[in-house]
């Protein structure tokens, strides 16, 4: 077998191959002894078909088989052996394939095109720094926090009076028609130039309006009546309500009560300790997509200072091909741009992990997807023991899942890999901290 690479420039190449009988033949013997030995054919006991009948029958098939299957095992194999920065696929010259005559040729040349990213390399010395953002949470953000759990923790009272976003209860009744029921009316699911038939009004008011008018959203109407959908689509014309009770939230009081909901019983003993609190868990919250941030801003920093070069042409016209049809070729040059920042990234976190020697063993991966089923069934802090066999059992069967091909657990793969190259380019990097707040991070987050 004789290999050789030709470079036409930093990001094209040629790879040739060319077998001789000596590569091939022992396996293909081999393969037709086997097949000899199993083949079954009228008039012959199994295992005596003569020699020169299967290699009539089978020789050409197996050989091509035998060659197709050398072939991609050689490329594979040169490919990471002379550590070739490959991008895409190698791409058979079809033309000299289709020209072999597989009867009566014995030497085969084969020619693959290679696409290749250039020389690079990665400096961690000479890259500038990054900034991780500290989040300040000031009063407001704390005070707006608070706001919210004390609705989300809402008591209810009744009103004498109603409000926007109040419960009225009572009497319906269509006036030229059969139709009553006793319901609610939710203020804040009617139309809004219509509320102000019924805000203000109190107990024992009766209110004469147009149902399709106050209600014109068939679901809300459908909740307003208590009927189907369907049926309260043919609900329509003047109706009267009268109120009979109005209930509203109210939000909850700064109390002990209060404090032991949203934070676990005794966590806190007062307002200014249940503040604290509310700060660290918001710089918490805030933290984890400050740690999101910087990731991005690493991965810009590296792809803005590692030139790659890519074989531009190869790869467009290797993207029209393995997706068959499904893109044309201005879809491929407009989202081109965003597909070799995706490339140049991967090559860069491969060279990272290669001069770190970064790898990832099965049980991280495997750790990685309990930590995954914690998290989506709600067990993040379960140490029950038969849980825990219930969390690694689901996620075996999640990574080893043979419907999806392996996908499962390449992508877990694949994340695991690319959480440890970052941190390790985290270590080597410099990191300023700088405090912010909630509103400046938010900025800066936009305008990323």
């Amino acid at each position: 077998m004789d290999i050789t690479l030709e470079k036409a420039s930093d990001t094209n190449a040629s790879l040739k191959i060319t077998l001789t009988p000596a590569d091939y033949k022992p396996e293909v013997d081999k393969k037709l002894k086997d097949y000899g030995r199993k083949v079954q054919l009228k008039g012959f006991r199994p295992g005596h078909v003569p020699a020169s009948l299967v290699q009539k029958m089978y020789g050409k098939s197996i050989l091509v088989d035998e060659i197709n299957s050398m072939l991609s095992k050689t490329v594979s194999q040169y490919i990471r052996e002379n550590k070739l920065q490959v991008v895409g696929d190698p791409v058979p010259d079809r033309e000299q394939a289709d020209a072999i005559d597989w009867d009566n040729q014995s030497d085969f040349a084969f020619s693959y095109t290679l696409g290749l990213a250039s020389e690079f390399d990665i400096d961690f010395s000479d890259l500038p720094s990054v900034t991780q953002y500290e989040i300040q949470a000031g009063e407001a953000e704390v005070n707006s926090t608070i706001a919210d759990l004390q609705q989300r923790f809402h008591t209810h009272a009744h009103g004498e009076e109603v409000g926007d976003g109040d419960t009225i209860y009572g009497e319906l009744k269509q006036l030229n028609g059969d139709f009553s029921a006793k319901t609610a009316f939710p203020i804040n699911q009617m139309a809004d130039d219509a509320k102000g038939q019924f805000v203000g009004k109190k107990k024992s008011d009766s209110i004469t309006f147009t149902l399709e008018q106050v209600f014109p959203d068939e679901k809300a109407r459908a909740n307003a009546t208590g009927v189907k959908k369907e049926e309260a689509a043919e609900l329509t014309g003047e109706f009267t309500f009268e109120i009979d009770d109005i209930t509203r939230n109210e939000p909850a009081e700064l109390n002990q009560e209060f404090f032991d909901k949203v934070l676990g019983v005794g966590a806190v003993e007062d307002e200014d300790q249940f503040r604290t609190k509310v700060a660290e868990v918001i710089r918490g919250n805030y933290g984890r997509e400050s740690a999101q941030l910087l990731r991005l801003d690493i991965e810009k920093m590296l792809l803005d200072n590692t030139p790659i070069l890519l074989p531009d042409e190869f790869l467009k016209n290797w993207l029209l091909e393995v997706n068959e049809g499904k893109f044309t070729p201005e879809q491929v040059e407009e989202q081109y741009d965003d597909f070799t920042k995706s490339v140049k990234l991967q090559l860069i976190k491969n060279k990272i992990a290669e001069k770190a020697d970064i790898k990832v063993e099965f049980d991280e991966v495997l750790d990685a997807t309990r930590q995954m089923v914690r998290e989506q069934f709600g067990f993040a802090g379960s140490e029950d023991e038969e849980m825990t066999k219930t969390i690694d059992r689901i996620a075996r069967n999640y990574l080893l899942d043979e419907k999806n091909n392996g996908q499962n657990y390449t992508s877990t793969f694949n994340r695991v890999y690319d959480d440890k190259v970052v941190e390790y380019a985290k270590t080597q990097l410099t990191t300023v901290t700088q405090d912010t707040t909630v509103d400046e991070f938010k900025a800066l987050v936009e305008n990323r």
